[in-house]
């Protein structure tokens, strides 16, 4: 067997001895290790690497540790006391019925238990919208066209320039055809809409077919999500008709539900496939139509989203059949504090006093999302979590409620249990409270930050594009375990948790053209 990985840091850091070896075994600054018999050598690196698994996995399976190893222990101990020809007694004088509940019934339940136990969902691929040059939309470009509308004040002009100055949007990001024009009110058209459906969910269908050699036929279920464009025929039958799906498909369009709707299509086709014959395959098409939804008031919280929304979208492919897969989906937690009014208005599609249609977000948006995601990680937090650190939170609840209510609250420690973060790209503002409330690095948030300034707030696609970040940049490795954060109206926080099974080959995907120029330095203030 033999096994490779990059060492060139690791290289550079290593005794002269390692140095030769790494010389003479391969030019390009590659370890081969391999084994022979029952021996193998293992450089540090790898030796590490591997007692972290042992030990991720020991503490993962705990509770099971926990409860078989002191039975197996124990029935050790009581054999060993025995003397041979007790041991020998013993056995004789077992009975049919002994034999049946010590061994059927065992057998019994654990088939049961096999039989009965949610099959596992995997993800086949996922591919993204790749934006054209011919949508970008500077900021000088998209201030101008504001300005030439002529309810739009100057103070409202001067308003949505500092937004976008702080935003943390560049200069790359896109918008659908239709907002290139002057009097961009004048073309958001049914039929505009209708076509910036087609380019964004077609093409990524296109790219995603393309990638897993999957037909149409092969399709058992489809769900699409998208909050604030609902035609009829619904997007769902757009999709039936342009690839000739089957008519039994199992079809369902999500809408009204925000940025958050990916995942909770993600769930949705979780469920679907787990009562689906075994290897069926559900499409699910996340994506935000934002040409009918532009604002032409002079409501400054309704200008938000003419500012941060840009276009895009994402195709992903699900199976219970693991041939193939790329990423095992491990968990799906979903928390909805709508009961709650201030929750659920904060972000509210209204009508401003003059008439104008569009989105309103709350000032108080930001301590809802806190909340919201502090409902999440407690429910997502021992699925997830380590036993340590589930411990350490209940020792610090337990003191706080027994000994001392100003004991500070012990915070888990997220990253012990992901390698990788994918925020939704709403904006700084979310990416900045999640990395302070979860105490993340800067390149743990590099991909929430560097999506939001290529592509803009893409609504429930973003997630997609920033895991494609990671995988572009060659950081996502076999056992990898990626978590998925992304916020709703209503309001939701939504999250997944997923396991790598095979990274990517290649960096073909929505950032093959940009990847290079990433990550960029992104000022609080971007001056021109």
């Amino acid at each position: 067997m033999t096994c490779t990985y990059s060492a060139r840091s690791w290289a550079l850091k290593s005794a002269p001895l390692s140095d030769t070896i790494i010389r003479t075994t391969n030019k390009h600054t590659k370890i081969s290790i391999r084994k022979q018999g029952s021996s193998c050598s293992m450089s540090p690196p790898t030796r590490s690497k591997c007692l972290k698994a042992v030990y991720q996995r020991a503490v993962d399976n705990s509770t099971a540790i926990m409860m078989t190893v002191p039975l197996a222990v124990a029935a050790l101990v009581v054999m060993a006391r025995l003397r041979p020809d007790e041991l020998a007694s013993q056995l004789r004088d077992l009975r049919p019925v002994h034999l049946f509940l010590s061994c059927f019934l065992p057998a019994a339940a654990a088939i049961v238990y096999l039989m009965l136990r949610p099959r596992a969902v995997y993800l086949v691929d996922y591919a993204g919208f790749r934006t054209p040059h011919t949508c970008r939309i500077p900021f000088a470009s998209f201030l101008e066209h504001a300005k030439q509308f002529p309810a739009l004040n100057e103070r409202s002009v001067r308003f949505m320039t500092r937004l976008l100055e702080r935003s943390g949007l560049g200069e790359e990001t896109c918008l659908p055809p239709s907002h290139h024009y002057i009097g961009t009110h004048k073309y958001c058209t049914l039929d505009a809409a209708r076509d910036e459906f087609d380019l964004v969910a077609f093409s990524a269908i296109d790219d995603l077919l393309a990638k897993t050699g999957i037909t149409p036929d092969a399709i058992d279920i489809l769900i699409v999500n998208c909050s604030l464009f609902c035609p009829v025929p619904s997007l769902v039958d757009m999709i039936v008709n342009k690839y000739k799906l089957r008519g039994d498909i199992r079809s369902t369009q999500l809408s009204g539900m925000g940025c958050s709707a990916g995942l909770i299509a993600v769930g949705l086709a979780r469920n679907l496939l787990q009562v689906s014959p075994k290897g069926a395959h559900a499409l699910v098409v996340s994506t935000e139509t934002i040409t009918p939804n532009y604002y032409v008031g002079t409501e400054r919280a309704m200008l938000l989203p003419n500012c941060l929304f840009r276009i895009g979208g994402a195709a992903a492919l699900l199976s219970t059949s693991s041939a193939k897969a790329r990423f095992r989906l491990k968990h799906v937690v979903r928390t909805l504090t709508g009961a709650h009014d201030s929750s659920y208005q904060c972000v509210y599609q209204e009508e401003d006093a003059e008439g104008h249609r569009g989105i309103n977000l709350n000032k108080d948006l930001m301590n809802i999302a806190g909340d919201s995601l502090k409902a999440n990680i407690t429910a997502i937090g021992p699925l997830v979590l380590p036993a340590r650190e589930q411990l350490m939170f209940a020792f610090s609840f337990v003191a706080r409620k027994v000994i001392n209510r100003r004991v500070k609250p012990y915070i888990p420690d997220f990253r012990t249990a992901f390698e990788h973060f994918c925020i939704h790209a709403g904006g700084r503002a979310v990416i900045d409270e999640l990395q302070k409330s979860l105490s993340l690095s800067d390149e743990q948030v590099e991909a929430s930050r560097m999506t939001l300034h290529r592509f803009g707030n893409t609504s429930s696609s973003s997630l997609w594009y920033e895991l494609a970040y990671i995988e572009a940049k060659g950081r996502m490795r076999k056992g990898d375990r990626v978590w998925m954060i992304g916020f709703g109206s209503g309001f939701k926080c939504n999250s997944a948790a997923w396991e790598c099974i095979e990274p990517a080959r290649n960096a073909d995907g929505p950032w093959a053209t940009s990847i290079h120029k990433y990550p960029v330095d992104i000022p609080d203030v971007l001056k021109h």
